[in-house]
């Protein structure tokens, strides 16, 4: 395959029958059966982050945007949890998966397809991201910080986001020589999200340059805009570009891991 016809089958549509569920079945089974182990972290961590930031650090800051230091960072602790969620369990679970536990080898032994495979991969990150971004949430509201009930529609921006970022954590996995690879994307990537895209300071206070960058290549930016405007009840018009931002941006990585996970499963 020349090398042009090889770009262009990276965006091909994938093959997809419903036994993509199979696959998002499969994953749920095992979530259930550890769910201790997977439902404490995304509740005591934004317990610890509004104690220690919003009520320590939080007494040193002066209101932001009209906004308390706790009232500003707590829609990010929401949106920090689907991007983590996803991210991570599309990197190292899924090579876990993929390498160690040789689970895609025996699943693709069965009519299930290597594509559904990936995509029912997808699906649950986006479902991780959901439930972590349900839970925190929930503290969010227990801590009184929710002042909308617009904050109800945040479940469809967790999955969105999630899937997205289940996506890109996808095409590092496809890329992926050994686990320790995920060092990189972690501190190169994911690191400079979470401390760049608006979490714990406005986007503002960067300079104007950082801004643009912030705003065109860090996708945690439009998942923290999305997610402070339905917790504060603040239907700004540029919410409208994050949510353009993110339904053009996730389906083409979601094409690409699909194809570059492939590739890589088939060699």
């Amino acid at each position: 395959m020349n090398k042009p016809n090889r770009v262009a089958d990276s965006f091909r549509l994938p093959e997809l029958t419903y036994r993509v569920w199979k696959v998002w079945l499969r994953d749920w089974g095992v979530f259930m059966k550890t769910w201790k182990v997977n439902f404490f972290p995304p509740l005591l961590e934004p317990i610890f982050y509004l104690v220690a930031l919003g009520y320590g650090l939080g007494t040193f800051v002066p209101t932001i945007q009209g906004l308390s230091y706790i009232q500003f960072i707590a829609p990010a602790l929401v949106s920090i949890s689907i991007m983590n969620s996803a991210f991570f369990e599309c990197t190292y679970g899924s090579f876990v998966r993929m390498y160690y536990q040789k689970t895609f080898d025996g699943i693709i032994a069965t009519p299930i397809s290597i594509e559904e495979v990936i995509a029912g991969e997808l699906l649950w990150g986006a479902t991780r991201s959901l439930i972590s971004a349900t839970i925190v949430l929930a503290v969010v509201a227990a801590f009184g910080l929710i002042s909308s009930p617009l904050s109800l529609l945040i479940v469809l921006i967790a999955f969105a986001g999630g899937l997205m970022f289940s996506a890109l954590g996808m095409c590092f996995t496809s890329l992926a020589p050994n686990i320790d690879f995920f060092n990189y994307p972690a501190f190169l990537f994911i690191t400079p999200m979470f401390l760049l895209s608006g979490t714990f300071f406005p986007l503002t206070n960067l300079p104007a340059f950082m801004q643009i960058l912030a705003k065109a290549i860090l996708p945690l930016t439009h998942v923290v805009s999305l997610t402070r405007g339905l917790i504060l009840g603040n239907l700004e018009s540029s919410l409208l570009i994050s949510l353009v931002w993110i339904a053009v941006v996730t389906p083409i990585f979601f094409i690409l891991s699909i194809h570059l996970m492939k590739r890589r499963l088939i060699k």
